[in-house]
């Protein structure tokens, strides 16, 4: 049993991570001062509530936070107030009889999800968005939110649109026998910190250039189990070549040394020349290239022991390009 001090990591894997909505995304990445409601109509609570009643109905809102004095947030008067007070026919009666005191408050540099958790926790149609100081700055409500976050996704459906035309566009537009974008990354040996920065740099620029979200994932694992070889079981380290084509992708690393002594043995699953240290940091379980191999169309891997490795493999974007291959070969 787990002491209660222990933490518990759990890996989401890629299947959950592809349920994960744009719109649960997004309510992580926009804040709360972008979609808030900035200078909110504000009200004393001297007023009548027929001023309230009278202000509401003008400007059409539904609250509005109580000021005593310039900044002293003293309440908050909504429409539920209000209507408790037609009901008890007592309109000419105060604001502060009538405001809730009991306020719930935001940062106003919190995630939309903050604001969301709150809602569901105290019931509130809306909260008072506060500074480091504790300064109101402005007021959010769910509508502000789902307002919020309809304007993101039209933005992201813009985006996307542009995106996809200029992909699609890409080497229509230029003229040549043969159109190519090449990527290249130098991989040290032994660097771990910085492992996989290279997949997920070339991940990033697929899904960019608007390859389906399935080529890119494929693209990734395969690229980051060869950037890993590298780092593990090289001397001097290596290079990822990517060459992106209309019709297909290629991936070539090399490096200079030591090589693999025996390559068939090599791409048995579970076979690993990976020190004790390296084992013990999570790493050389010997499954890397059984799963380049599982993700990509086309893999070929050649070796000279004392000399050095190239591994080629190829992702293809359309299905004449894998027929041609096939014929080919």
């Amino acid at each position: 049993m787990a002491s209660p001090t222990q933490k518990r990591t759990r890996i989401i894997t890629d299947q959950e991570a592809e349920n994960i909505s744009r719109v649960e995304e997004l309510a992580y990445e926009i804040k709360v001062n972008e979609v808030m409601t900035k200078d909110p109509i504000t009200l004393a609570p001297n007023m009548h509530m027929r001023e309230a009643l009278e202000i509401f109905r003008q400007k059409r809102i539904s609250g509005a936070p109580i000021l005593a004095g310039k900044d002293n947030l003293v309440g908050i008067l909504s429409i539920e107030d209000l209507i408790r007070c037609l009901m008890n026919t007592d309109l000419e009666a105060s604001i502060n009889e009538y405001m809730t005191t009991k306020l719930a408050t935001i940062y106003y540099n919190d995630p939309l999800v903050e604001a969301l958790k709150k809602f569901v926790a105290t019931n509130f149609g809306r909260l008072i968005v506060v500074d480091q100081d504790q300064k109101m700055v402005g007021i959010i409500t769910k509508g502000d939110i789902n307002t919020g976050l309809l304007k993101a996704l039209e933005y992201d459906y813009q985006e996307e649109e542009v995106r996809k035309y200029r992909a699609s566009h890409l080497f229509e537009d230029i003229e040549s026998d043969r159109t190519s974008l090449i990527l290249r990354y130098n991989i040290k040996q032994g660097d771990f910190t910085t492992g996989g920065q290279a997949s997920s740099n070339i991940k990033r620029a697929l899904v960019r250039l608007g390859a389906p979200k399935q080529i890119a994932r494929r693209c990734g694992i395969a690229i980051y189990e060869a950037e890993m070889n590298l780092i593990i079981h090289t001397t001097e380290g290596g290079v990822i070549r990517v060459e992106i084509e209309s019709n297909q992708i290629t991936i070539d690393t090399y490096d200079y040394g030591p090589g693999i002594k025996d390559v068939e043995q090599a791409m048995k699953p579970g076979f690993s020349t990976a020190s004790e240290s390296v084992r013990e940091m999570g790493f050389g379980a010997g499954m890397g290239l059984v799963n380049i191999s599982r993700c990509v169309d086309q893999m070929k891997l050649e070796s000279v022991w004392g000399k050095g490795t190239r591994l080629r493999i190829r992702i293809f974007l359309d299905d004449r390009s894998k027929e041609s291959e096939e014929n080919e070969s």
